[in-house]
């Protein structure tokens, strides 16, 4: 087969971002069958996987990812002659000349109370065209079974149509206990002995819950002499957004800023608890990255939250500050707890690997063959 794939999502930091990186590098590192078209909007990644034999990488240009998408895509897809376009995002281009194959990353935007993180026209516009591109696809792949029941509940479409395949953490996400790493990356970020750590950024504070865990926080200060970081971009707008004092528990509240991927098994590893009360998340990657340091995991008792972190961590309503607070300190203070953790979150992990999602991945669009 032909394999064009749409990789205008490589420019992305956050999950869509490391999915597409990851999943690009495992299929071809894993696949001496088929031939692949990579499809760029930039011309920063021109070159990235020029290494693979049978792979053609090509620019294609567009002032708009819709005319990108629609547009310049179908037509660049016609001149390769590809056999199946594959885009790692939720769109497809309505007019490709092949088959196509799309990955839904949530159902949020049809489910009512998971909609309002979401603005009132981005909803109206999904609600549009997604049942055009979900009828267009061959396939659509969904990144877990809540977000896969989600989309056929709210668009009804055909027994198998929608199919689920996990992704994961990148693979250098493992237990750091190199004390010279973990020295320099305590020191990169100034990170304090004892701490919980968290993940969140500017524009999803609320869909990620900062309000929750810093509620949280405050009510567990002192009980134990943990310090709270929040790794994330924009730290002084995160911490003017929630008036976080000077003083008190807001002196122990820790903003190093955007921390490099690189560093981040080293961060997760030195941290004794990573408190993820999300309110919203298909596939929250960051749960699967810390159970593959062995990090203790105070999470949500909610959507894809629960389905990935199954019974390798607490879960607590994340809208009950008082339960949050709760968790933590059965998890800081019970070293027992912190190790059976620890143990199942490793345990757990190993269902979550890219070798598996690319052979699963690769599977659907050989499918398509004829």
């Amino acid at each position: 087969m032909r394999i064009g794939m749409m990789l205008r999502t490589l420019d992305e930091q956050g999950g869509i971002g490391v999915y597409s990186r990851n999943l690009t590098r495992e299929l071809l590192e894993r696949d001496d069958r088929n031939e692949y078209v990579l499809f760029y909007r930039t011309a920063t990644h021109l070159g990235r996987f020029a290494a693979h034999p049978r792979v053609r990488e090509r620019l294609v240009r567009a002032p708009h990812k819709a005319l990108w998408d629609q547009v310049a895509i179908p037509w660049a897809a016609w001149r390769e002659g590809v056999d199946v376009v594959f885009h790692p995002k939720f769109t497809v281009p309505i007019l490709a000349p092949a088959r196509t194959v799309m990955v839904l990353h949530g159902a949020d935007w049809f489910i009512p109370e998971q909609a309002r993180f979401y603005g009132r026209l981005d909803v109206a516009y999904i609600r549009l065209v997604m049942p055009l591109y979900c009828r267009r696809a061959a396939v659509v792949l969904s990144v877990s079974r809540l977000t896969t029941e989600n989309i056929n509940r709210a668009l009804d479409l055909p027994p198998g149509k929608v199919r689920t395949v996990y992704f994961a953490p990148a693979p250098n996400f493992r237990k750091v206990e190199d004390p010279g790493v973990l020295s320099e990356v305590r020191s990169r970020y100034g990170l304090p002995d004892r701490f919980v750590f968290t993940l969140s950024k500017p524009a999803g504070t609320e869909r990620k819950n900062l309000g929750g865990v810093l509620a949280a926080y405050r009510l567990y200060h002192g009980r134990t002499p943990h310090r709270l970081v929040v790794g994330g971009k924009d730290p002084e707008r995160m911490r003017e957004e929630y008036a976080i004092p000077e003083d008190g528990y807001g002196a122990d509240v820790v903003f190093p800023g955007w921390m490099d991927q690189a560093d981040l098994p080293a961060v997760y590893s030195l941290a004794d608890l990573f408190l993820y009360p999300s309110r919203l998340e298909a596939f929250p990657i960051p749960i699967t990255e810390a159970m593959a340091c062995g990090t203790p995991i105070v999470t949500s008792d909610a959507n894809g939250l629960e389905e990935i972190a199954g019974d390798a961590a607490l879960r607590v309503d994340p809208e009950d500050p008082e339960a949050v607070a709760g968790a933590m300190h059965r998890v800081l203070t019970d070293p027992a707890l912190a190790a059976d953790l620890s143990v199942r979150g490793l345990e757990r992990s190993k269902r979550f690997s890219w070798e598996r999602c690319a052979r699963e991945t690769l599977e659907v669009l050989e499918g398509l063959d004829g």
